[in-house]
């Protein structure tokens, strides 16, 4: 059986722990691969061999280093679908969905590649009495990222990308449910000409992740995940002394205004709850509609979309999702759906007894819809990550402004409605990180920055864009005076603090 190895000072390496996990085919059910699973010791080996690359790499030029990634970004493109088919066999999405995980993280890249005018320092000219001062961006130095099972490329890009053009050199520890294209991406940096050790990646669990967030060498972590772990890293990591990002959990919402085009509206929010099977962290598994009559049209309508829904093997071209990653998770989605049916919400599809033949082995559970959903309800406090779809039915805008607002998660929300005041209105009253008008996933664009509130992130500092470039640099500050004795004689000693007065 094939085994993953990890990628560690520009090759593939061995484990020598002699754990392992499985890593299955979600479309057939079947153990493809096994990944190893590492201990400490060897991510010391990757730490010591990222910190060794570093020095020389933050001394390489900005420029340099953009030309490095316009060629990473070449080399990827001229390999999207081998990539994507790869991408879509560990994880279940379909290969056109994979293909857009992988473009979604060529966008950073592609912002990474004009990092030599976000390195840019400030200055100021007299700001004294000769007196000049300006600063200059450096990087922290080894960086490293845990990245979940359900975007294997985009997210890990989101954050080696700026990383690695700001001059750091960077662990990566994947999900070890899907870790191929992980390690393809470390060796098409080295191809794109990356000195060996400053990219690498190091397969494992539990054990890899506290070594990370236990290593003196590692200076900044980011990660994606849910919510408990996300609270986890950025505690263990920040009480070390690293600066962490920790992205968590979400449980987006939908308002839907009564003057909103509702054809547009149902084909959007089939789209985003039920894409990827739900697993997305920007997925909108909650509709909120204004209004009895707007209620009943949606519900009405959504029925009729999700029959026209295909569920298939990742390969399927018409698919409209795949299955999920794992057996385990599609039965939690399942037991979700239980609870909800348990607690008085009124189950309108039920995706629990989809099958697919000839596939019935493999991890497919079909689109779920619920209505008359409580904010009460554990099953629409947590987040279940799959194809169901909950809705939550409102009376005013203001009461559809509070249940995001209210709820523990506050990732992404977004608005359909054809009035701008109050879609105005609601951007700027909604307490969620992100927000969509007419948008139902309002992923920013690379340039600007990703990020939610409350326990959907738990440090400072948002991914990627400027923000990224904040995260992966420290500021120096440098105050110069060249004084000439000829010409300005000596200043007496002073025992106060400077000032400009």
């Amino acid at each position: 059986m094939r085994e993953i190895h990890h990628f560690i000072n520009g090759a593939s390496h061995p484990g020598r722990s002699g754990r392992f996990g499985d890593v299955f085919n979600p479309s057939t059910g079947a153990v493809q691969a096994r990944v190893q699973l590492a201990t400490a010791d060897e991510l010391d080996l990757a730490v010591q061999a990222a910190a060794r690359a570093q020095i020389g790499w933050a001394a390489t030029n900005p420029q340099r280093r953009a030309r490095v990634m316009f060629e990473f970004k070449r080399l990827l493109e001229a390999r999207m679908t081998e990539l994507a088919e790869l991408l879509s066999s560990e994880h279940g999405k379909v290969v056109a969905d994979s293909k857009g995980d992988l473009q979604r993280g060529l966008e950073v890249i592609e912002f990474a590649c004009g990092i030599p005018h976000a390195l840019k320092g400030e200055y100021t000219e007299g700001a004294g009495p000769g007196i000049d001062v300006y600063s200059m961006r450096q990087p922290i130095g080894v960086g490293a990222g845990i990245t979940p099972f359900n975007f294997p490329a985009m997210i890990p890009m989101w954050m080696f990308g700026v990383a690695i053009a700001t001059g750091n050199s960077f662990i990566l520890k994947p999900s070890e449910r899907d870790p191929s294209v992980p390690v393809r991406l470390a060796e098409l940096m080295m191809e794109a000409g990356a000195p060996a050790g400053v990219l690498n990646v190091v397969h494992g669990d539990k054990v890899a992740v506290d070594a990370i967030l236990d290593h003196p060498l590692i200076r900044g972590v980011s990660f994606v995940g849910s919510s408990d772990i996300a609270n986890y890293v950025y505690a263990r990591g920040a009480q070390n002394g690293k600066r962490v990002q920790a992205m968590g959990g979400a449980k987006n919402h939908g308002v839907i205004l009564p003057d909103a085009d509702m054809t547009q509206a149902v084909k959007d929010i089939s789209g985003a709850a039920f894409g990827s099977a739900g697993e997305r962290c920007m997925a909108l598994p909650v509709v909120v509609p204004v209004g009895k009559k707007t209620a009943d049209e949606f519900r009405e309508r959504m029925v009729a979309e999700i029959e026209t829904l295909k569920v298939g093997v990742s390969t399927d071209a018409a698919a409209h999702y795949g299955p999920v990653v794992s057996a385990a998770h599609r039965d939690r989605i399942a037991g979700y759906i239980q609870m909800g049916v348990d607690e008085g919400a009124e189950l309108v599809v039920d995706g629990r007894g989809f099958a697919m033949q000839g596939y019935e082995d493999g991890f497919y559970i079909g689109p779920s819809l619920f209505d008359q959903v409580k904010p009460t309800m554990q099953s629409y406090q947590d987040e279940i990550f799959g194809p169901v779809l909950q809705m939550v039915r409102a009376d005013s805008l203001e009461e559809a402004i509070a249940l995001p607002s209210k709820h523990q998660y506050g990732n992404g929300v977004a608005i359909f409605t054809q009035n701008g005041r109050a879609a105005r209105d609601f951007a700027a009253a909604v307490d969620v990180g992100m927000v969509g008008i007419n948008v139902p996933i309002p992923v920013p664009v690379a340039y600007h920055t990703f990020g939610g509130w409350k326990r959907s992130a738990f440090g400072d500092t948002n991914q990627h864009g400027m923000e990224g470039v904040k995260f992966w640099t420290k500021v120096k500050t440098v105050t110069a005076r060249w004084p000439d004795p000829q010409l300005d004689g000596h200043a007496d000693s002073s025992f106060v603090i400077p000032t400009m007065k």
